[in-house]
């Protein structure tokens, strides 16, 4: 029945990345569990970072020859994940490969990980996001170890760097690989407020070596002694970061090695290091784990690159201050002059609470003077937006209200310079299935 109901959706020209999921759910609420019977799963989580982690992972495994699928268009709640299963098994819920690479929504992980077999969990990282749906970050960090408690044969790759990413290999007895950044990331970083200040276990405001970004970097609590955690996995210089990719030296248990990350931004450094922790977590060779860091295709949407009647179009998601402040960090300092597009929805998907568009480092833009060349603003609170940008310092003549997508992108292709488009969940969504419509692209999905 899911199987012909996501035949019937695609020949409609539409996803099907869910919906067959809740049909066979409706039927059988534990149908996952038959379709995962026997199968290796590796699971990304986190607040940000799951996409693009996803697709290294995805990279490596396929240029290693493994049997697996992966739920690519990014549907990660239960029924997406269900959906994705369905699609890769028999008729009689038999799963036609040995390992699937999971990206799993951080509060949908604790149900997903009762009904499958985890073998590698990657905990990206933990930030304030969507607050009407995961409130504070210490229930999303809760949210975690329930379904890391279901996955007893799992080894857990943990960003080292986090705070409370790290704090999670006390509870637990997995066998743990950390990753980590040694150094700063960035020359100049947007102004941020931390989302963990203080220590985990005293609540003793930590004392940092120094910040790669948000509340990552080399915290240390100068009450009970709480440190970061020595990484495994450990970036220890970063030569190279421009518009198009970044090049590290990295340290995997102690053994160098140079890593080209085909994805500009330094917070993509730490998606690279969580997928080199996969590969020492799954014993892999490490030198293709690496290779395949320089030929992976971001995830639509994640920096996704397009170029559209000749003119450069990056779209990169945007849904918290943290992963906001991080894009902010690398658009601003791209050495072209620039147009801007920032689309602000407010739908259940993105979080209906839009208060966290003051807590980003938006002045950063208005730093940029003559370089930034125009700034567009769309999606259904496209004015609040404006009204963000006004009181940012951005000149009123530069700002544009585009509310017609159709319209919007017209107006993005006629322009002479790159445009990086900033789109919250939904508006990213639409955005991309217009710009399928009008341009010829592929579909999110493919």
């Amino acid at each position: 029945m899911a199987k012909m109901t996501k035949s019937l959706i695609r020949m409609l020209g539409r996803g099907g990345t869910d919906f067959p999921g809740r049909v066979a759910m409706k039927l059988d609420h534990k149908v996952l569990a038959q379709c995962a019977k026997g199968v290796k799963c590796i699971v990304v989580t986190g607040t940000n970072g799951k996409t693009t982690s996803s697709r290294m992972i995805e990279q490596t495994l396929k240029d290693l020859g493994v049997s697996f699928f992966c739920n690519k268009s990014g549907a990660n709640l239960i029924t997406g994940i269900t959906a994705e299963f369905i699609s890769h098994s028999t008729l009689t819920g038999h799963c036609k490969c040995d390992y699937a690479l999971i990206e799993c929504d951080e509060a949908a992980f604790k149900e997903v990980s009762t009904m499958i077999d985890a073998r590698a969990i990657v905990v990206t990282n933990i930030f304030r996001d969507q607050l009407d749906r995961y409130g504070e970050v210490t229930h999303t960090l809760n949210s975690i170890k329930i379904g890391i408690s279901h996955s007893p044969k799992a080894t857990l790759c943990l960003n080292a760097d986090d705070s409370m990413v790290a704090s999670i290999a006390d509870d637990f007895k997995n066998k743990v690989v950390y990753f980590g950044v040694n150094v700063p990331i960035y020359k100049k970083r947007v102004q941020e407020v931390s989302d963990a200040p203080f220590c985990i276990k005293c609540k003793h405001e930590y004392v940092y070596d120094y910040v790669t970004y948000g509340h990552l970097g080399g915290y240390r609590c100068p009450n009970c002694g709480y440190h970061r955690p020595t990484p495994d996995v450990a970036v220890v210089k970063v030569l190279q970061s421009d518009a198009s990719k970044s090049v590290v030296d990295l340290t995997v248990d102690g053994t160098p090695y140079r890593a080209t990350i085909n994805l500009p931004g330094g917070y993509n450094i730490y998606n690279a290091c969580g997928t080199v922790a996969v590969g020492r977590a799954l014993k892999l060779d490490m030198t293709a784990v690496i290779r395949s860091l320089s030929e992976f295709a971001p995830g639509f949407g994640r920096m996704e690159k397009l170029v559209i009647d000749g003119t450069p179009i990056r779209m990169i998601l945007v849904k918290n201050p943290a992963g906001c402040n991080q894009v902010l960090n690398f658009v601003t300092n791209v050495s072209e002059p620039s147009v801007f597009v920032v689309c602000l929805n407010d739908r259940d998907a993105d979080g209906t609470d839009i208060s966290w568009i003051w807590d980003v480092d938006f002045e950063k833009i208005a730093e940029m003077g003559s370089q930034l060349k125009g700034l567009f603003l769309s999606g259904v609170r496209a004015d609040e937006m404006a009204l963000r940008f006004k009181y940012a310092g951005i000149p009123e003549e530069k700002m544009k209200v585009i509310k017609d997508y159709e319209t919007l992108m017209k107006t993005c292709a006629a322009q002479k310079c790159p445009v990086y488009i900033m789109p919250t969940y939904t508006a990213m969504m639409d955005l991309r299935n217009k710009i399928t419509k009008m341009y010829d692209v592929k579909n999110f999905w493919e």
